[in-house]
């Protein structure tokens, strides 16, 4: 990245609670830390809270109790309006202006908080390539050109325009189709990655939230928090009853697409010009699984980012990859 450094919080929710007019309890008494550079995932069904902790970060909803502190100071002695200008906020149905040009919708908060021509012009361009978008294709573009995946990048970089330190994300990529609601994923995770923007993601989807989170914090009714674990913890070892079942029967499934193959889980080795099919090391279990389904003899080659083959991965491998992610996270 060329222009804008970037920028990240330390989130602290002390005793946070909202509690509505008719006794309805959307959030109960939460204490939670979300870290530096952090991307923590909320998941939980309807009515657990989720969006409603989400708005309180932004002051759209006002908790009834408790604060929330970003990097040590109280948002509530914060002006709202200064408040939500320095925080990104991307929803599902990206809530572009219509009548506005990609560029023009990017360029909003630049514009509200003075930024001249020239900067606000370079940031557009900055992060349309981002998103992996073309600032001259695309920037001219109104929103109804665009695909839904392809709106859904633009919402993504107008949240990023000022370089915000938190990014609030509420259902994201709910209303793309699943092979661009995956590419998508894999995209923003991309993004994260480089810029280290402090994130809160709320998903309904437990495969979203275990591939995105760094953490992922499981809601049930009444914003009770029912566990706070890392992607691998969360599927190998439940804390209660409740996540068991939000998770689901495919925890081992789920598990594949969260731990990395190691060189510890290699049997045997591979030679130079070895006829195998290939996979790198550090790939997620779920991919060498794929690779190593639809190889003739049931191994495939490992290989290290510079394709040096460090050895086979066999189907006992991968089982002994599988059974060391489950005895890692205490299960």
């Amino acid at each position: 990245m060329t222009g804008e450094t970037p920028s990240r919080a330390h989130i602290r929710f002390d005793g946070v609670g909202k509690e509505y007019p008719d006794g309805t309890v959307a959030v109960g008494n939460l204490d939670l830390d979300v870290a530096q550079h952090e991307l923590l995932t909320l998941v939980g069904p309807s009515g657990s809270g989720k969006s409603t902790l989400l708005r309180m970060v932004n002051r759209l909803v006002e908790p009834t109790s408790g604060r929330i502190l970003v990097d040590g100071e109280d948002i509530a002695d914060l002006d709202a309006v200064q408040l939500r200008r320095g925080i990104g906020y991307v929803i599902q149905d990206v809530g572009l202006f219509p009548h506005r040009t990609v560029a023009q919708n990017i360029a909003t908060v630049p514009g509200l908080l003075g930024w001249d021509r020239h900067r606000t012009r370079e940031r557009v361009a900055e992060l349309l390539t981002l998103v992996r978008l073309e600032p001259d294709v695309h920037g001219p573009r109104y929103p109804h050109e665009l695909s839904g995946g392809q709106r859904q990048r633009v919402g993504v970089a107008r949240a990023l325009a000022t370089n915000p330190s938190v990014m609030l994300m509420d259902e994201p990529f709910g209303a793309v189709d699943p092979e661009g609601r995956r590419a998508l994923q894999t995209e923003f995770r991309r993004i994260h990655d480089d810029l280290g923007t402090t994130v809160l993601m709320v998903t309904h989807d437990i495969d979203e939230a275990v591939l995105l989170g760094d953490r992922v914090a499981v809601f049930s009714q009444g914003g009770k928090l029912e566990q706070l674990a890392t992607p691998a913890h969360l599927l190998a070892r439940p804390a209660t009853s409740f996540v068991d079942g939000f998770i689901g029967e495919a925890r081992a499934v789920k598990l594949l697409a969260v731990t990395e193959l190691e060189a510890q889980d290699l049997d045997g080795a591979a030679g130079p010009g070895d006829p195998h099919p290939s996979v790198t090391l550090g790939a997620t279990l779920e991919t060498a699984l794929g690779v190593l389904a639809a190889a003739p003899d049931g191994s495939v080659t490992v290989t290290d980012e510079a394709g040096t083959a460090v050895g086979r991965l066999t189907p006992a491998g991968l089982h002994t990859a599988l059974r060391r992610a489950v005895t890692a996270n205490g299960a």
